[in-house]
């Protein structure tokens, strides 16, 4: 620490000492009806105290389970970190209370459970009021008391804050109608499911701002991995340092994501971006924790939904590409422990929020959280993930493409027009060329055989599917799950 950083904390103590005002608390994320990270990790708790030196000892139930010491962190607070463990299957309610010299500070109806983060751009933010099964949904609200809620407002910070500013948030919650309405639909919807499938208590954690960018939500550290950046802006990092940042520090089980629109004109950057700032996610809120947040914690995204009604082969397409880091699926070496819900499928033209943000949000959750299942939570035997190609067989005048080594079986509408090929004696730009459509001529249980005849005496050098902002009506592509109604992502494949 320089000298005028314990300058300015000497005075400070002085200050605060000589007036009498204790600042011995818990860090502003820390209120009644909390959820912690269930686990024999352990979960974290933290606070800030005006005693340097001071010991905190930390009470469950009125058992002590942990003590520290009051030490200066990065940023020169006084601060004490403990750390509390539930394994059995006794999730709460719990009383938390912690002691010093200053006193007892004590927090009521705290749970123990998974927690969950929800972030980024305005399908994430997209609220439960305008589901369009909005009033039924919020009339059960009070049938799921062990989901509490928790919700970071929008803040700015040009440097990474260690804990949220005193109006930045809302305290966790109970949920009812009246403050679930406000909530993010999507991250809800996950944690209703989550929750009935478990039986235990979930916590959601949302911090999300319409129309934002990647850049945004990426540290400096995460945005100088990616070559080709450009030049600082006034929001780059700064949601990352005032709306995440803070609850690095705080034990979560793994995040969910739903952003992509605002980056559209650069998908080949995030294509390294993404990875990017998970890995520096995973990272950060690791070694915050001390370790009690996996640094390979599961990271879950939904695939760009689609927009405008027109025939479009550029933008979203390649932004839903870019989301998988060039390999269609998830997880894959680049991203490993992530977890799809692919949503090209749920157009919503006649949204009244505008069809970029389709009301559809049932669908999206459920295919979120059971990709959860098989990823995050390491379900054996389920199938969660839509049909992707394993082998293509290119003849003269057909293209036939096996999907999941015939493992799992298929369901196809012959009449969905999914399917292009690029006509021509080189490589094909996966978003710009000769591309042509091609009819569905044959299908079995486990691949579909392509009409390649278009291409007359040129070579076939590439097949795309479902390279279109909306590439079919609701729920009618050309490749589904048959067992599961999963859609199929969409793919490229060049050929040379």
């Amino acid at each position: 620490m320089t000298g005028i950083h314990w300058l300015l904390c000497c005075l400070t103590i002085c200050n605060v000492v000589g007036l009498g005002i204790s600042t011995f608390k818990f860090a502003s994320y820390y209120t009644d009806h909390m959820v912690l990270q269930h686990g024999a990790g352990g979960a974290i708790v933290w606070g800030t105290s005006s005693h340097i030196g001071d010991t905190v000892q930390l009470f469950l139930n009125g058992h002590k389970v942990f003590d520290d010491v009051v030490t200066f962190n990065e940023s020169g607070v006084m601060t004490w970190i403990a750390k509390v463990a539930v394994t059995n299957d006794n999730y709460g309610p719990y009383t938390l209370s912690a002691k010093s010299s200053e006193g007892t500070i004590t927090l009521h109806d705290v749970m123990f459970g998974d927690v969950w983060v929800c972030s980024d751009q305005s399908n994430m933010e997209f609220t439960m009021y305008g589901l369009t099964n909005a009033s039924a949904e919020l009339a059960e609200a009070s049938n799921y008391s062990d989901i509490r809620l928790f919700q970071a407002k929008h803040s700015l910070a040009s440097v990474a804050l260690h804990d949220f500013n005193l109006t930045a948030t809302s305290q966790w919650s109970v949920p009812n109608q009246g403050n679930l309405v406000g909530f993010s639909a999507v991250c809800w919807l996950f944690g209703k499911q989550l929750s009935s499938q478990f039986k235990y208590p979930i916590g959601l954690i949302e911090s999300n701002w319409g129309g934002t960018k990647i850049e945004w939500w990426s540290s400096t550290s995460a945005l100088s991995k990616c070559s080709h950046q450009v030049k600082r802006v006034i929001h780059n990092s700064d949601l990352w340092n005032a709306m995440m940042n803070p609850l690095t520090r705080n034990t979560i089980y793994g995040v969910i994501w739903y952003q992509g629109e605002a980056n559209l004109a650069t998908s080949d950057l995030y294509s390294c971006q993404f990875p990017a700032m998970i890995n520096d996610w995973r990272q950060r809120f690791s070694s915050a924790s001390l370790h009690t947040t996996s640094a390979e914690f599961p990271f879950g995204f939904v695939q760009l939904a689609p927009n405008a009604p027109e025939t479009i082969a550029k933008g979203f397409p390649a932004l839903r590409w870019a989301q998988t880091a060039g390999y269609g699926k998830v997880p894959n070496p680049k991203m490993p422990n992530t977890f799809m819900s692919v949503a090209l499928d749920l157009p919503d033209f006649k949204s009244p929020y505008g069809s970029i943000h389709p009301r559809y949000k049932h669908d999206v959750a459920s295919r979120l959280v059971l990709s959860a299942l098989g990823v995050a939570y390491h379900q054996s035997g389920l199938d969660y993930e839509g049909p992707y190609p394993s082998d293509y067989h290119l003849s003269s005048h057909t293209l036939n493409i096996e999907y999941d080594q015939g493992r799992t079986p298929i369901r196809v509408d012959a009449l969905s027009s999914n399917f292009e090929v690029c006509c021509a004696a080189r490589i094909c730009d996966k978003n710009f060329d000769n591309w042509k459509a091609a009819t569905i001529e044959a299908y079995d249980i486990s691949s579909v055989t392509l009409n390649t005849t278009q291409c007359d005496q040129m070579t076939v050098s590439a097949v795309r599917y479902a390279w279109q902002e909306s590439p079919c009506a609701f729920k009618q592509c050309a490749v589904y799950g048959r067992e599961t109604d999963l859609p199929g992502p969409p793919f490229f494949h060049s050929f040379l």
